[in-house]
């Protein structure tokens, strides 16, 4: 079932008994930590929080450890003076792996944060075992496209406030098969869920920080790890040839189309995500 059919918003409940993980001086990150087996860390961008990800991940828990987590400065993680650089946040995925005694994983991203797991691939190549990013921002010459992007979205959360954001981003992320499935119902259910998960404040610091960090591509070419594109095709920033050139900039990529898909593909196809993860995780596990 797609998230087109879901009328209401999600459970986006915390864990109260749920300790926090001390990564870095100053920073303690709430994670959630469910099944057993090969870690599947989950990277948060910065609309969304680390319970948004039970609905995408129920069947991946069955033969998998999966880890998610809010950012630093985001949910119920520490509130800090600034928001944290990229190479901070990079820190806080390594401290947290420390913390739980993760000694490498697979990392699963999703629009922004395939830049943080990209980072983390690179600084920490012995950690990452694997990737699948959802609709990465990465283009074949650089990122300039997806941050003007993110401009106009802190514009108009800064002229017009969250409700309006909202809408812009809901017609340009998400699919067009899902906005004519889900109707009015589906844009109120997931506007609930959107304006629960993020204050303004959060999303200015976030749509800030998007816009710094290396945007090059040739960055991509010296990631180890083996990495799997998980595109819609009818995503906002990439077209699917667009997404299989992007994935061959990788030393192991591959790249997997979403058909009638958005910018956020799982919300389309959970299942099909999740399958996507599994067998990259088959893969991986089958040559140690």
């Amino acid at each position: 079932m797609s998230d087109s059919e879901v009328q209401g918003p999600y459970d986006l409940s915390y864990r109260e008994d749920t300790p926090r993980i001390r990564t870095r001086e100053g920073v303690e990150l709430y994670y959630e930590s469910s099944g057993e087996g090969p870690a599947i860390t989950l990277l948060n961008n910065f609309f969304i929080t680390a319970p948004f990800w039970r609905a995408h991940t129920e069947a991946l828990v069955e033969n998998h450890r999966v880890v998610s987590y809010d950012l630093a400065n985001h949910g119920k993680s520490s509130r800090l003076d600034r928001e944290p650089t990229w190479e901070e946040h990079a820190a806080d995925v390594i401290g947290l792996l420390d913390g739980l005694e993760i000694e490498s994983t697979y990392l699963v991203a999703t629009s922004a944060s395939s830049q943080l797991a990209r980072d983390v691939a690179l600084a920490h190549p012995d950690r990452v075992k694997g990737m699948v990013m959802a609709g990465p921002v990465f283009g074949l010459r650089n990122m300039r496209r997806h941050r003007m992007l993110n401009r106009s979205w802190l514009l108009t959360l800064q002229t017009h406030g969250m409700a309006q954001l909202y809408s812009q981003i809901y017609a340009e992320v998400v699919s067009g098969e899902m906005n004519e499935e889900g109707g009015t119902p589906g844009f109120l259910g997931f506007r609930e869920s959107f304006l629960a998960m993020s204050t303004p404040e959060e999303l200015v610091n976030g749509l800030t920080l998007v816009q710094t960090g290396d945007p090059s591509s040739g960055l991509l070419s010296r990631v180890t790890a083996p990495t799997v594109i998980y595109l819609g095709d009818d995503d906002i920033l990439l077209s699917p040839q667009r997404g299989h050139d992007v994935a061959a900039l990788f030393q192991n990529g591959r790249c997997e189309i979403v058909p009638n898909a958005g910018h956020v593909p799982f919300l389309d196809d959970p299942e099909g995500f999740q399958t996507v993860i599994h067998k990259l995780v088959e893969e991986v596990e089958a040559r140690v």
